[in-house]
């Protein structure tokens, strides 16, 4: 099994860069395409109801019935572009959201400033309840700096996964040592997180972090799968492509062979685990049963 475990479908190209084929680029037939491809047997899409797909959550829920054995929808639930987030209410919102999409997960994507403290607030502790008790997949995009404030939730409940998208680190600007010496800075706040089991990590997301996004292989970043698979192991590691966002810079196809450029030295039997055979033991088990 290989399972893309991070990836978008949009209606529109959602982008202020300006493409000739704005209808076409994102949508979910252009992803099968390229999973057909390459060999990819299933997806989860991320969804983000970002600019000019305010309804991405209903489109990618269209979408899955029509490819029901491939795509498996991560819905966008109070993101920091929305205007609920972090307001009152969200836990009900979440209910809301699972009971209607039928969902086995759902993204939350945490602004750059935040503190980190709603986390563990009253209302933050009623939302995550909320996905445990449905058994759901929550997909962060979290800022490195504030994921210790997560992980007294992901020990309060530790029956419900939690994966950090793209590598746990933010996109670091710059170039030379200091951007090197940032990027290993934040991944000492993903290796702590290591410490609880139910905390996994999208091996997605290379092209955020180089210093050319276009200089494929990334030879410069060939530390960070070495640093998280031996914090991680492979049963907590998860390929992902960032379709259709990553074709601005590299190919889906070299999205999955930078994992087997820099990882030479991972036996073909985990490889198999990040690739998805993991991932897809752990989606079996989501989904409401309350």
């Amino acid at each position: 099994m290989i399972l893309d475990s991070h990836c978008h479908a949009w209606e529109k190209w959602p982008y202020e860069t300006r493409v000739p084929d704005p209808t076409s680029r994102a949508v979910a037939d252009q992803l099968i395409f390229e999973m057909d491809n390459n060999g990819v047997d299933r997806a989860l899409v991320v969804c983000a109801n970002i600019d000019r797909n305010p309804d991405n959550n209903r489109y990618v829920y269209e979408q899955l019935r029509r490819f029901p054995s491939r795509l498996i929808q991560i819905a966008d639930v109070d993101c920091l572009w929305s205007t609920t987030y972090h307001t009152p209410g969200a836990d009900k919102r979440l209910e809301g959201a699972i009971r209607e999409l039928d969902l086995k997960g759902f993204t939350h994507y945490v602004a750059a400033d935040d503190d980190g403290s709603w986390f563990t607030s009253a209302e933050g502790k009623r939302f995550f309840s909320v996905a445990a008790r449905h058994n759901q997949l929550v997909s962060m995009a979290i800022p490195a700096k504030i994921i210790q404030k997560l992980l007294p939730i992901a020990e309060t409940f530790p029956n419900t996964p939690f994966l950090l998208h793209h590598l746990g680190v933010g996109p670091v600007p710059g170039e030379g040592t200091k951007r090197i010496e940032e990027i290993e800075r934040q991944l000492e706040f993903v290796r702590d997180a290591a410490r609880l089991q139910n905390v996994h990590v999208k091996f997605s997301g290379f092209h955020h972090l180089a210093a050319q996004q276009w200089d494929y292989p990334f030879h410069d970043l060939r530390f960070i799968p070495r640093t998280l698979y031996s914090a991680f192991g492979p049963e907590r590691l998860h390929w992902g492509s960032d379709f259709p966002v990553v074709a601005q810079y590299i190919t889906y196809r070299q999205s999955m062979k930078v994992f087997e450029s820099f990882c030479d030295f991972i036996p073909e039997s985990d490889m198999k685990l990040i690739l998805g055979d993991s991932l897809w033991t752990i989606i079996q088990k989501c989904g409401s049963t309350a």
